[in-house]
């Protein structure tokens, strides 16, 4: 079973058959076909397999998972990929992440939603953990879903992302997050993740090395 969804999540990925100025890859999600320019030169600007994991369980779970006027925010959107696809499943999105990946986020996302969503997505800086309260004031942001892909990986600022889901997130907020296991960093970070938050896994793909969760707030995952 893990083999045969893994072949139709990496069969909705396509590639040009001419060989252009331009490098981009494509995918099929959400009914549309989706162009994403990526930059090999940066891990942000790269759709890692993750990403697809995450976008093929919301295409595939619309009625547990409803995105229709939802408040969404991807953290380490980086090609955007994940917000696009929330974006055409009918969300309001929020995509971010850092100033020097904005540039070709935002072609991304202008590119391949523009007139094809109900709400026409944003595109906001976030370097995680700073001016998080003068940003993204607890007060005015409310989001339904928080969605992260590959965003536990071999960096320094764990401390500063556990930050961030904290402050994103309310009492039922929904966190849909995507992770790639390669050290022992992400086993860590999971443990630490659960002091703050209950985890339930919804899907596992150990050809992929990934799993998916969902997370809430301690004692709100029931409720």
């Amino acid at each position: 079973e893990d083999e045969q969804i893994v072949a139709e999540i990496m069969g909705r990925r396509f590639f040009p058959d001419l060989i252009s100025y331009k490098t981009w890859e494509g995918f099929h999600f959400a009914g549309h076909e989706i162009r994403i320019t990526e930059a090999t030169d940066c891990y942000g600007a790269v759709v890692w397999p993750s990403a697809l994991v995450l976008c093929y369980f919301l295409e595939t779970n619309t009625k547990q998972c409803n995105l229709v006027d939802k408040n969404v925010i991807e953290i380490g959107a980086g090609t955007g990929l994940v917000s696009i696809v929330a974006s055409l499943l009918g969300a309001f999105v929020t995509a971010t992440d850092l100033p020097e990946l904005l540039g070709n986020l935002q072609h991304n996302v202008l590119q391949n939603t523009k007139q094809k969503c109900k709400h026409q997505p944003c595109v906001k800086e976030l370097s995680w953990g700073v001016d998080l309260e003068k940003n993204f004031p607890r007060s005015s942001c409310h989001f339904d879903y928080i969605m992260a892909a590959d965003v536990v990986y071999h960096h320094p600022f764990l401390d500063e992302l556990l930050l961030t889901f904290d402050h994103l997130c309310k009492d039922d907020t929904v966190i849909l997050w995507a992770m790639k296991f390669r050290l022992e960093n992400e086993n860590r970070f999971v443990d630490r993740f659960q002091t703050l938050f209950d985890l339930e896994m919804v899907s596992n793909f150990p050809s992929l090395n990934i799993a998916l969760y969902k997370a809430m707030r301690k004692g709100r995952m029931k409720a």
